[in-house]
């Protein structure tokens, strides 16, 4: 049964959302504390999330930019803002697809049946800015062409993309399971190699060393 995760504060609209799903067959999971939002989600892994932008104490439009950083988990805005720029704002942040308030059960149904079937067989791809890693395979989808990466690199670029910012030690652990007898410069040499890669690919984050602390990502200013 696929999970279904509702992120809406209006009790009603929330409690409406969960009995349509549930007899539409899928199992709705219901998200009421919003500014950890993503942290629930990305533990619960759900198949899909519905997301509202008008939430208390944080955007839906920062949990959708923050989840899609993080997972590959689709994303399908219901909102009640009906402004052009709203919906191309989400749909910049990495949303799937965008439907306003009042919105008819069928049309809804019907995108979340084409939003399941466009990821099925996608539960290992971890979704970065412009790019998708395949976590089993490391292959690297992005620029509409895909490259297997080597091992080392790939474990690497899954860690930086998985988290806002890595420590030396997380990385050496991700790449040889230990601390013990690593050179530190036998991390500089495989984070050099990815580096290399990234600018061959033409991708425009860069890895950026936080002095003292580890890693991170760094988006272009215009993503």
């Amino acid at each position: 049964m696929k999970k279904i995760a509702v992120v809406e504060d209006e009790i009603y609209m929330r409690e409406e959302l969960c009995s349509m799903l549930k007899k539409a067959g899928y199992e709705a999971l219901e998200v009421t504390v919003f500014e950890d939002a993503v942290k629930y989600l990305t533990a619960l892994i759900p198949d899909l999330v519905l997301l509202d932008l008008n939430l208390p104490g944080i955007s839906g439009f920062q949990i959708c930019q923050d989840l899609k950083q993080k997972t590959a988990i689709p994303v399908l805005v219901l909102t009640s803002r009906d402004q052009m720029q709203d919906e191309l704002q989400a749909l910049r942040l990495g949303a799937d697809e965008y439907l306003t308030k009042p919105c008819r059960k069928e049309r809804l149904l019907a995108r979340i049946t084409n939003i399941l079937k466009r990821y099925e067989g996608r539960p290992n791809l971890l979704e970065g800015q412009e790019f998708l890693l395949d976590r089993g395979t490391y292959t690297l989808y992005i620029h509409n062409t895909s490259v297997v990466l080597p091992k080392n690199q790939g474990k690497l670029l899954e860690a930086l993309v998985s988290s806002d910012l890595v420590t030396s030690e997380e990385l050496c652990k991700t790449l040889w399971g230990t601390m013990e007898f690593i050179d530190e410069n036998a991390l500089q040499v495989n984070l050099s190699r990815l580096k290399k890669t990234m600018a061959t690919l033409g991708m425009r984050q860069k890895i950026v060393a936080v002095r003292g602390v580890g890693y991170r990502l760094e988006r272009p200013v215009d993503l």
